[in-house]
């Protein structure tokens, strides 16, 4: 199943730094721009870190109380994130503040794949690198929320093309496919119960689908067979060994 690509989302104008960017500037580019956080680059505009309004932060919150009891100092401050805060509280430059190694995608990843980076590493953008590893874009979570604005009457044609004819080989009118809010049912009857979980799992994987109602039915239940009794061919067939 093929998903729309995070080069169809991103923001091409990226606001980036560089590493010998002063503090003030990194301060003064988020707030012109109003981002919360911005790539730091080297000369070939390759993605040598980045910079959050966390790491900004990290000056502020390490400032001296001057009312505040003196401490001892504790072996967790030897640790190394410990170590990292305290460099960042005392960075003048980009590349003193930055957080490295980044996190990022390329313009040829799925949104799905984003999203799971996004999620998996805990970050709310990631810069977009080319075939060379050179910045082209920024991709936001609100960039990612996009696909589920598609609008139903595409879902339901892509659904139809994809998943009907294209991978079932069956007649577009074989499965009757409605969407509302994203919400897909499917409803036919289906020669092989194989079919009906692929049709299934596939259009969950439909970009712009929240859910899809199973109201497939089928003649043979050939979940029974053993390997070497089942008729399966086909691009069905080949869908379900790989799976």
């Amino acid at each position: 199943m093929k998903h729309d690509k995070v080069g169809s989302v991103m923001t091409t104008e990226v606001v980036r730094a560089a590493y010998g960017t002063p503090f003030k500037e990194v301060a003064r580019l988020l707030a012109g721009h109003r981002i919360s956080g911005l790539p730091v680059v080297d000369e070939d505009e390759k993605v040598i870190g980045v910079i959050s309004e966390t790491d900004l932060m990290a000056r502020q919150a390490q400032t001296p109380d001057p009312y505040a009891p003196k401490r001892r100092r504790r072996l967790a401050g030897l640790r190394r994130g410990a170590r990292k805060q305290a460099a960042k509280a005392r960075a003048r430059t980009a590349g003193q503040l930055m957080t490295d190694p980044p996190v990022t995608v390329h313009a040829d990843d799925s949104i799905v794949e984003a999203a799971r980076t996004m999620a998996g590493r805990r970050v709310e953008r990631l810069p977009v690198l080319d075939e060379e590893d050179r910045l082209v874009g920024i991709v936001t979570r609100r960039d990612l929320l996009q696909v589920f604005l598609r609008p139903d009457r595409e879902i339901r044609q892509v659904v139809i093309d994809e998943v009907v004819v294209r991978a079932l080989w069956l007649a577009p009118r074989t499965v009757e496919v409605s969407v509302v809010e994203g919400v897909v049912t499917l409803a036919g009857h289906l020669e092989r119960r194989s079919e009906a979980k692929i049709a299934v799992s596939m259009t969950r994987q439909i970009d712009g689908v929240v859910a899809v109602v199973d109201k497939l039915t089928f003649r043979l239940d050939d979940d029974r067979f053993q390997p070497d009794e089942q008729g399966l061919h086909g691009v069905t067939d080949t869908w379900m060994r790989r799976t």
